[in-house]
């Protein structure tokens, strides 16, 4: 039957495009890998420069691909599934946005895009990184790309299509009319997604899960290369870049959260934001080690296990929102689109590549001979890591029961399952103190030094700063406890923490500006 009205050409395009792109990021990753193996030979810029066109091209083809699906969407071609389900004639513009990363294609590609400009910049400013770090990014894109693909061999499906006519998706007797589309509107998009925040919130957020993967592929590269030191700077830059970002992004989705949904904390809100959270939670503590080792010599080990374990959690974060495990105990995650196997997969070679690298490497990574004075500001900071990497467990362990109910139940199907009866009190319990304990800490090891060896002579000048930020604390604690109306004696200890560390680290930044 020819039916009137359709408009096939967009998605025909937007699928040629999605088929180049995994193609050509194919070519790049492979090129970029034998780049690195041959960076000392002759060949090396000729399989560098096929990596930068495959790349360039793999960016091209997601472009083309998003630009059709904005066509699409735009253009209200209701002939698409997608545009079907998200879009209608009385949404507003500024909201196609909001429709185009609401489900898992359009999250996907813009996943993919910041990933795109990110190894642009790391093209044009990574000098001799360019190949080993790009041949981990590239990989990665390859993965992406495959979830987009949606290309059937025989009863498998390879990554699901953002441009799958709504006819192929639904047995409708409607469909048997050449005219069908004169006759269907759109469903239109969730009131609570037509937000402001869910416009600025998603890039935001995605922006930061994009970037864990450079400072992940800077540790695999030292590891690749045997450069155990080296690497550590460029991968300060842009894991602080990184962290940043994902911590805004994290906040934006919070103030959504609070303005929409009416939350009544962190706590109270779903699964998968508590899994968004860990990954930043470890990534802090990786800019601390990082920063010891730049500095000392100290934890270089711990920094490349912070950065490796830091994109494998976004990808677990990923598989947990999109494969539907969460189906029950979450209302924000993706619904279940038969990803799970690629998921699963993705999360797998990242996880095996940087744990079968960082034990066959573990050896030959520098390790100070000593232990830090426990009046140093790297002993300090190391502890501090350390608290921020059991936060992240803690965190981890209680959203991932559903996981390990679908694991049990797989062995034993008459396993009831285990479940938190209280989840926010079972987070405030534990992160609580954490955040205490975190909020000092950061208050303290502001005015201690490296390599501490003579702390009688800075002892009385430390005390002096403590007892500045104990008594500005004690009054902020105070004032800020009867605007808010705080009763509780837990949260004073908490209050108290955060302003213990807001006025130390102002009194810092005084010394600081004072002293040159």
């Amino acid at each position: 039957m020819e039916y009137i009205g359709e408009h096939l050409f967009p998605g025909q395009f937007g699928h040629l495009c999605a088929v180049l792109s995994f193609v050509a990021v194919l070519l790049s990753s492979v090129a970029y890998f034998f780049a690195t193996k041959q960076r000392e030979t002759a060949t090396y810029e000729g399989w560098r420069n096929l990596g930068r066109l495959g790349f360039l091209l793999h960016g091209l083809a997601v472009l083309g691909v998003i630009g059709s699906l904005f066509y699409i969407l735009t253009g209200k071609m209701y002939e698409y599934q997608y545009a079907w389900a998200n879009v209608s004639d009385d949404l507003p513009n500024q909201y196609i946005f909001s429709a185009f990363w609401k489900e898992q294609q359009g999250s996907f590609l813009l996943w993919s895009f910041w990933h795109i400009v990110l190894g642009l910049v790391l093209i044009l400013r990574s000098g001799k990184w360019e190949a080993p770090v790009l041949a981990v990014v590239a990989l990665a894109e390859l993965f992406i790309a495959s979830m987009i693909l949606g290309l059937w061999f025989g009863d498998f499906r390879l990554g699901a299509s953002a441009f799958d006519l709504l006819r192929d998706t639904m047995d409708a007797p409607i469909f048997n009319q050449a005219d069908y589309l004169s006759k269907i509107k759109g469903n239109g998009l969730n009131p609570l997604l037509q937000n402001y925040w869910m416009t600025i919130h998603p890039p935001t957020l995605f922006l930061g899960f994009a970037s864990t993967l450079i400072p992940f592929a800077f540790a695999i590269a030292g590891l690749w290369l045997r450069e155990h030191k080296e690497w550590l700077r460029p991968a300060l830059q842009w894991s602080l870049f990184s962290g940043a970002i994902l911590g805004t992004g994290i906040l934006m989705g919070g103030a959504w959260a609070y303005e929409a949904l009416s939350f009544a904390g962190y706590w109270a809100w779903d699964p998968v934001e508590n899994t968004s959270l860990v990954p930043w939670i470890t990534l802090v503590a990786g800019i601390h080690t990082n920063l010891v080792a730049r500095s000392t010599g100290f934890s270089i080990r711990s920094t490349y296990s912070f950065y490796l374990m830091t994109f494998v959690l976004i990808l677990y974060s990923t598989y947990l929102t999109r494969s539907g495990i969460l189906g029950d105990t979450s209302a924000h995650a993706f619904t279940e689109m038969g990803l799970g196997f690629q998921l699963v997969l993705f999360m797998a070679v990242f996880s095996l590549l940087g744990l079968g690298l960082w034990f066959w490497r573990y050896k030959e990574v520098p390790d100070m001979k000593g232990e830090e004075s426990a009046t140093s500001r790297e002993f300090w900071m190391f502890i501090g890591s350390l608290v921020l990497l059991f936060s992240a467990i803690l965190i981890t362990g209680a959203t991932s029961l559903p996981v390990w109910n679908k694991i049990v139940q797989f062995f034993n199907p008459d396993y009831i399952g285990a479940a938190l009866k209280d989840p926010i009190e079972h987070h405030n319990r534990y992160q609580l103190w954490i955040a205490v304990f975190i909020g000092m800490l950061s208050g303290i090891g502001q005015f201690m030094r490296y390599n501490e060896r003579n702390w009688k002579m800075v002892a009385r000048k430390f005390a002096i700063h403590m007892a500045i930020a104990a008594t500005g604390a004690i009054v902020l604690t105070v004032l800020n406890a009867q605007w808010i109306n705080v009763r509780a004696w837990q949260l004073y200890a908490f209050l108290f923490s955060v302003m213990f560390t807001v006025v130390s680290n102002v009194d810092y930044l005084f010394s600081i500006a004072k002293g040159n």
